[in-house]
Formats: C-alpha cells, sequence, structure tokens
C-alpha cells in the first residue's frame, strides 16, 4: 500500500562560499530533507532553487552572508518570490563545541531561519542605494590611498636633500599634489636628487588622478543621493556624505526595518543597560553598522556648532553634569530618530 504524503512546506539554508554555495533543506517539523552544493551561477541560483523546491514548496531561505558571497543568490531568490533572511555566523563557543562544517552551517543556517532566531530580511540590493554603496566603496578607498599617498610625500620630503626638503616644507596639504607633480626630476644629476624627485613626482601625479577619480564619483553620487532621498538631504548638518552612509546601512528596502528602534540599534545608538545592584546606567553600544554611526556622529558634531537648539541642549546638559561624551552619546540617538521617517520607503 502506498502512503501519499501531503505537500509540505520547505524551509533552507544556505552556506555561501566565493565559488560554492551548500545548501539544506528541512521540513516543516525540522527533519533534514538533503544538503547539496551548487555553484555561484545563476545556472547553479536555479538548481538550488529548483532542487529545494522537489521537496515541497519553499516558504523561507536562511542565507549566511546576503551582503556578500551570498548577495547573488538572495537577489534571484527575492526575484522568484521567496522570503529571506539573514543568518549571523554562529559564534565561536558553538563552533568549539559542534565543530565546523559546510553542511552544519548550511543546516545551522535552515533551523535558525525556521525557528525564528534568524528573523532579520535580507537587503534587496537592486536599487538606488545599491549603486550608491559601490561608488560609497570606492570613494573611501580612493580616501585610504590619498591619505597614505600625501604621508608617503611628507616622509620623502622629511629626508630628501635639503633644497627639495625646503621647498615642500611649508606647502599645504590642500596643495602638496599640485607642487609634487610640478617636479622636474633630471637624468645626469645626482642620482639621489633624481630618484627622490621621480618618486615625489609620482606621488604627487597619483594625488591629482584620485581628485579627479573623486570629483567623478562625487557627481554621480551627488544625483543619486538628491534622487532617492531629498527629504534626508533637507536636514539640518546632512551631507552627501552622511546621506549616503545611511542609506547604505538601511538599503534598497528599509521598510524590513521594523521600527525607529531597530534603526537605532542597527547604527549603534542604541544604549545597552549595564546596570547592577543599586547603580543604573547605560554603556556605549559597540555594535551596528560602524559607517551609519560615524554618519550619526559627524551629523551631530555640524549641529553642535551651528544649530541654536543643539547649543542649547549641549549648554543645558553640561550643566546637570553630563560629560561631552555622553552628550555626543544622547544626541546620535536623537538624530537617528529624526533620520528614521526620511528613509526611502517602497
Amino acid at each position: 500500500m502506498t502512503i501519499v504524503e501531503a505537500t509540505r512546506s520547505v524551509t533552507g539554508g544556505v552556506d555561501t562560499h566565493l565559488d560554492i554555495h551548500v545548501a539544506a533543506a528541512l521540513d516543516p517539523l525540522g527533519g533534514l530533507l538533503g544538503v547539496e552544493s551548487f555553484a555561484t551561477t545563476p545556472t547553479g541560483y536555479r538548481k538550488l532553487l529548483g532542487w529545494m523546491g522537489a521537496f515541497g514548496p519553499v516558504v523561507l531561505v536562511g542565507v549566511e552572508g546576503t551582503g556578500a558571497y551570498g548577495a547573488g543568490l538572495t537577489r534571484y531568490l527575492r526575484r522568484h518570490g521567496i522570503d529571506v533572511v539573514e543568518v549571523d555566523r554562529q559564534n565561536r563557543q558553538a563552533r568549539r563545541a559542534r565543530g565546523k562544517s559546510d553542511t552544519a552551517d548550511a543546516i545551522e543556517a535552515a533551523r535558525a531561519a525556521q525557528s525564528g532566531r534568524a528573523s532579520g530580511a535580507a537587503k534587496t540590493r537592486d536599487g538606488n542605494v545599491e549603486a550608491i554603496r559601490a561608488l560609497v566603496v570606492t570613494k573611501r578607498s580612493a580616501r585610504d590611498v590619498r591619505i597614505k599617498t600625501l604621508n608617503q610625500i611628507r616622509h620623502l620630503s622629511f629626508t630628501s636633500p635639503d633644497d627639495l626638503r625646503e621647498r615642500l616644507k611649508d606647502v599645504s596639504a590642500k596643495m602638496l599634489a599640485a607642487e609634487a607633480s610640478a617636479l622636474r626630476p633630471r637624468t645626469g644629476s645626482d642620482p639621489v636628487v633624481f630618484a627622490t624627485k621621480l618618486a615625489i613626482q609620482t606621488l604627487g601625479r597619483r594625488l591629482l588622478d584620485l581628485e579627479d577619480e573623486t570629483a567623478r564619483i562625487d557627481a554621480v553620487l551627488s544625483e543619486l543621493v538628491t534622487a532617492t532621498a531629498p527629504s534626508l538631504l533637507a536636514l539640518h548638518g546632512v551631507g552627501i556624505d552622511t546621506a549616503s552612509a545611511l542609506l547604505v546601512a538601511a538599503g534598497d528596502n528599509p521598510e524590513r526595518l521594523r521600527s525607529e528602534a531597530a534603526w537605532a540599534h542597527m547604527c549603534g545608538v542604541a544604549p545597552i543597560e549595564a546596570s547592577s545592584g543599586k547603580v543604573t546606567r547605560y554603556r556605549l553600544n559597540r555594535g551596528g553598522d560602524r559607517h551609519a554611526n560615524s554618519a550619526l556622529w559627524r551629523i551631530v558634531m555640524v549641529r553642535m556648532v551651528s544649530d541654536p537648539r543643539t547649543r542649547d541642549y549641549v549648554e543645558r546638559r553640561t550643566k546637570e553634569g553630563r560629560s561631552k561624551r555622553e552628550i555626543i552619546r544622547i544626541l546620535k540617538r536623537y538624530v537617528a530618530r529624526e533620520v528614521y521617517p526620511y528613509l526611502p520607503r517602497a
């Protein structure tokens, strides 16, 4: 006698990697239906979803690393109407106790999604904010290289022959690139002078190229941010860079943030209770998106200088005995609350 099993819903879990994704499928009771590996290509994504669907309707998939190796798979699953949740990596203590394998991680991702331990909706990464993120990554890289290059020019100038050292000694950081690129190393001259001038000239031209790159990025970034969140830019102290950081933290689908409090936690500005006994206190939250946290800090710094309401608030809280660091911490929380309604909604 053959028993026909009723259609069962399937919960998936995926441990993502650069070239291979390992997927697991669970039945409604948490029983393991199977584990399989798939290539990180459109064909591989199609096979992965087809494999899960063979067990029954796929209702939910937990993906580890939706913002990294799992970004492509996440977009594919969402386009096919599958709910995707972000799964955090297991902590080190749990991994030491249970061991580490791709299969175990995929099964754990599925169990975390099915149990509700992983409930954060993944970013869609398919709109203007994803375009902004790509430009922001490049701009941050250019900024880091610029700082290193400036430091290299300064160091070379400090140890260069006297005439060259005096020429570059009092040049400001703003003018250093132009001054360095204008050097003319001459072959046949003192080898140390020639090599040092050539090195500084090369670094100066690199700085000018970086400035051109940044200007091009800023132009496109300004257009994208203005089109995406014009009301956000209207807030006091919010510029293109700070708005970009906040938008990237929220993602293309900020409706996944269920409340203003969730947004504050994401930005790392929700105070964490650290009370003990009769002492009630709160400590700094060191979690969350640090770029968004930095953006809120910069907005607060601008307002402390140029916003009368903020200056009055700082003065009043200072008289109450609050330290400057505590006041800034409180203000970042207030700014997060103010910003939240201006995040674009789908």
